[in-house]
């Protein structure tokens, strides 16, 4: 069921279109030269350090590493990140980082 609802949810983003992110609640990742991040329909922080953060996606986790990382904001749904950023990567569920 959970199949059908999201093909049609993606169909009406097509007919109408609107952006699939907001529609599918896909993530939404917007960076800033090395700087700044910000990621948008996350569903938690999993792991945060200085170096690397995990947030929670609906369809896995989002790693993002870097060096002297900060969250600089956080609400139920976005997170703003500084520090230099030197990678994002997508971790499907089942599939364990690394």
């Amino acid at each position: 069921m959970m199949r059908v609802s999201r093909k049609l949810r993606k169909w009406t983003a097509t007919i109408l279109d609107l952006p699939q992110d907001v529609v599918l609640d896909l993530p939404r990742v917007t960076m800033i030269g090395g700087l700044q991040l910000t990621v948008e329909n996350h569903r938690g922080v999993v792991h945060f350090s200085p170096d690397s953060l995990r947030l929670a996606m609906d369809g896995g986790e989002m790693e993002v590493t870097g060096r002297d990382l900060v969250i600089r904001n956080i609400g139920a749904e976005e997170v703003f990140v500084e520090g230099q950023i030197l990678g994002v990567q997508l971790h499907p569920k089942g599939r364990p980082p690394g």
